[in-house]
């Protein structure tokens, strides 16, 4: 079966994102002032064959922690469907 895993990462709260404060001070120049607090992160998809969703799923999971996430400075959410 083929399973599509969407994957955010993000930096985590307690660091500065350098992006986001750059994008958050420019708010104002573009008539926005009322948005603060940017956070930039990526968004990855997967297409995955496995067995079922829990093995999709799992392997996400390893690729997440083996490669698309630094875990000391980035924390991600992924959710699993089947296609």
């Amino acid at each position: 079966m083929k399973f599509r895993a969407e994957i955010d990462v993000m930096p985590h709260k307690s660091l500065l994102d350098p992006q986001g404060k750059a994008v958050s001070a420019s708010m104002g120049n573009v008539g926005l002032s009322e948005i603060n607090n940017v956070r930039i992160g990526k968004h990855i998809t997967l297409e995955i064959e496995a067995e079922n969703k829990d093995t999709a799923k799992q392997k996400a999971e390893l690729a997440c922690t083996k490669l698309l996430c630094n875990q000391i400075m980035e924390s991600f959410e992924l959710t699993v469907v089947e296609l």
